[in-house]
């Protein structure tokens, strides 16, 4: 089943749509709004649902992308295993302050961002070390911008994705974001498999004819389904 080039068609914009997947996860484990669910993947994205009427999803900003490029270009492997380069630097507090006065961040949503919307070239002229720590900052804190812009601020995140097994980003989260943490794998979701039981969700949801895509999630005019059957 393709989801995607119809939402695009409609909205002008193709995610988030795992909103209405992790409502339902939300569902089983806190309906009351004080919890959120964070992806960080290439890109980060939230999900934050009120219990009734209330679904609103959008990307938060960059994750691990950048992060992977800056350490990649410089030889040291895929990806910032650990967060070990992070934990040894040292933040650019400057640098950061005038990253986050990117327009993006302020934007309302419904918004998404394409993975190289934020590129490594934001660590230019910084060593390994605090390169990769200003990366991380920017990404975390990007986060708690996010959560500014809800309509009730959460008090948990639950987090899935690959920047879920990176300590460092998980500490600057808790100090820039200033939220409570819960890896999805304590509340019974397997973290690994989100992204798939999400797309299984969305399919047998399209076969039934119930919306997958929302106004405050995608910014479609009405809730609707999507999708169609490939083959």
């Amino acid at each position: 089943m393709i989801f995607a080039p119809q939402i695009s068609v409609l909205a002008g914009r193709v995610l988030p749509l795992a909103a209405i997947y992790h409502a339902a996860l939300l569902r089983s484990v806190d309906p009351s709004g004080n919890t959120a669910i964070l992806n960080l993947g290439g890109v980060g994205n939230i999900t934050w649902w009120d219990g009734e009427d209330a679904l609103v999803a959008f990307d938060t900003g960059p994750a691990n992308a950048p992060i992977n490029d800056f350490v990649k270009a410089r030889g040291l492997g895929e990806m910032d295993r650990d967060g070990a380069l992070a934990a040894k630097g040292s933040a650019d507090e400057a640098r950061l302050a005038e990253l986050l006065k990117h327009p993006y961040l302020a934007a309302p949503y419904p918004k998404s961002l394409d993975r190289f919307d934020f590129t490594d070239a934001m660590a230019d002229g910084l060593d390994e070390e605090d390169g990769a720590a200003t990366l991380t900052a920017f990404t975390t804190s990007a986060v708690g911008k996010a959560l500014d812009l809800l309509p009730r601020r959460p008090q948990r995140l639950a987090v899935s994705g690959g920047g879920r097994r990176n300590p460092t980003m998980m500490r600057m989260l808790v100090e820039r974001a200033k939220v409570e943490l819960v890896p999805v794998e304590t509340l019974g979701w397997r973290g690994d498999a989100v992204e798939a039981e999400c797309f299984a969700f969305l399919a047998v949801r399209v076969l039934r004819g119930l919306p997958i895509s929302f106004p405050s999630t995608t910014g479609v005019p009405k809730a609707m389904t999507g999708g169609k059957l490939a083959g």
